[in-house]
């Protein structure tokens, strides 16, 4: 196996939002991105529709887009990180603007804003209803320009190289064989889950593949039983499916059934109601046997066509005018709340191992996202984690020991019938009990379902242990909040003895 001596240089895995900030943040200083699609493809962060948060509206400020990100993430968000972020987000804004992305703007040339559920003000910054192609699109081209970036497009990284609890390498892999980086700066950076899932929103190869690196490398997870289902996804057969953006909904769309029914109207927020909310809704009224549909053809003064673009094409694709017809809807997994556990400046447990984006969690979305937040703590936090990785002096090691066993690819579809089974947008006891007993012997062996199976167990855990209904979690059997909102930290080796101790109760 060749090893590759890549000390003084932070090796970043995902290029997505998350990872092409650190990098170019970190500009002069030498990065090299492994990526495991070429760069602007296969990343949540491009299929993102609805755009960044900011306050930057008449009328709005940081402390009451605070005030929103609290009341969503129902008790469980860090509010000083939370604090932190989103009083950096006008600047994260004119940072990407100076980076060529091309925000919609009125007639007066200001921004335009959009309005998304449980926001209190309009503060959504888009582009289109491609906002993350069109975020994407002049960083990538920026990162392919910067001399001190270099890219390795095609190289999937399969295990993080740790020693007395300190980065020493990133073992990758190309169709040229495998590589270990020796290093003492990695970045994790890989985005969601929603491919554990049988309907998800996210790049079929976003299963985690961060998560399983950092939880064998022996960095602690953090609230991971909080997965996001976008309540408004197109109804089909195609993975991943197409998302309906919740901007959609702010321009005046409600949710009906087979009969015309308004179910969302008696709900406080209706159809803007904080996104849990809603996907509970839609699932207890597809699992009474009717269907659901997205209905935006009464909108006042909305030309749907030219407001939302790609929308119109993916629903003409699946033979839907959305002008003439309503949307056929159901929910899909979309967002990880949880994820690996780091502090403000993205550091894990881990010495030398910093995470951001989707894949770390950093407590700004609590039990549950509030919308267009996430694009904005990529931003954000893949700043935030240059600028700690710029302050840290490089300690000159050896190359990491020898003897590094190959980690064979994944396929995460053995999975997700199970994870979708057990812990979908209602979760109980039994459920996430016989899940567990399913997930181990896949976890334990070295097939391509393993390292899938690994992250999907820990979140059964988890799960398991929050034995309350909070934000996105929602437990039929303890349907109540619990009085004291406490955060769920869980590292691999637990979630394997806790899966253990389950698996003779479900047999006997």
């Amino acid at each position: 196996m060749d090893v590759i001596d890549s000390m003084g240089t932070c090796i970043i895995v995902g290029g997505g939002l998350a990872g092409l900030t650190a990098a170019l943040s970190l500009a002069p200083r030498p990065v090299i991105l492994l990526n495991k699609a070429p760069l602007g493809f296969e990343s949540s962060s491009v299929l993102a529709q609805g755009g960044v948060a900011a306050s930057l509206g008449p009328g709005d400020d940081f402390s009451l887009h605070l005030t929103d990100t609290l009341k969503a993430g129902d008790g469980l968000c860090d509010e000083s990180v939370a604090r932190a972020i989103l009083k950096a987000a006008p600047a994260a804004i004119d940072e990407l603007i100076r980076r060529g992305v091309p925000f919609d703007r009125n007639g007066e040339g200001k921004l335009t804003l959009g309005l998304e559920a449980a926001h209190s003000r309009r503060r959504i910054v888009h582009a289109g209803d491609s906002s993350g192609r069109e975020i994407m699109r002049p960083l990538t081209r920026l990162a392919r320009e910067t001399p001190s970036i270099t890219l390795m497009e095609g190289f999937a990284a399969r295990r993080l190289l740790v020693e007395d609890n300190t980065v020493t390498g990133v073992v990758a892999e190309s169709i040229r064989g495998p590589v270990v980086f020796a290093t003492e700066r990695a970045v994790i950076a890989t985005g969601g889950i929603g491919g554990l899932f049988q309907y998800g929103t996210n790049p079929v190869g976003s299963w985690g593949e961060g998560l399983a690196l950092a939880a064998k490398a022996g960095a602690a997870m953090a609230d991971l039983e909080f997965i996001q289902f976008h309540p408004t996804a197109l109804d089909s057969v195609s993975f991943p499916l197409k998302l309906i953006s919740e901007t959609v909904r702010g321009e005046g769309a409600i949710l009906i059934d087979e009969t015309g029914h308004r179910f969302m109207a008696g709900v406080s927020g209706a159809e803007l109601a904080p996104r849990d909310v809603v996907a509970r809704a839609v699932w207890r009224h597809l699992a009474a046997g009717h269907r659901v549909f997205l209905d935006a053809r009464d909108v006042p003064d909305l030309d749907f066509a030219r407001r939302f673009p790609a929308i119109t094409r993916f629903c003409h694709a699946a033979g839907i005018d959305p002008v003439t017809q309503p949307i056929p809807i159901r929910p899909a997994a979309h967002y990880h709340m949880g994820g690996i556990a780091v502090d403000l400046a993205g550091r894990t447990s881990v010495e030398g191992l910093w995470a951001c984006g989707e894949a770390a969690c950093t407590g700004l979305h609590g039990a549950n996202r509030l919308a267009s937040n996430s694009l904005l703590e990529a931003a954000v936090c893949g700043r935030l984690v240059a600028e700690s990785i710029a302050g840290t002096t490089s300690r000159r090691q050896g190359k990491p020991r020898a003897g590094v066993a190959r980690v064979a690819a994944s396929d995460p579809y053995p999975v997700r019938k199970i994870l979708s089974r057990a812990a979908g947008v209602l979760r109980n006891r039994d459920g996430l009990a016989a899940a567990a007993a399913e997930l181990l012997p896949l976890a334990l062996e070295r097939g391509k379902a393993s390292e899938p199976a690994c992250v999907a167990l820990m979140i059964v855990i988890a799960a398991l242990r929050r034995r309350e209904s909070r934000g996105a979690h929602a437990r039929t059997d303890f349907p109540s909040r619990a009085a004291y909102a406490q955060r769920t930290m869980l590292h691999f080796n637990e979630a394997l003895a806790a899966a253990r101790e389950i698996v003779p109760e479900t047999v006997a």
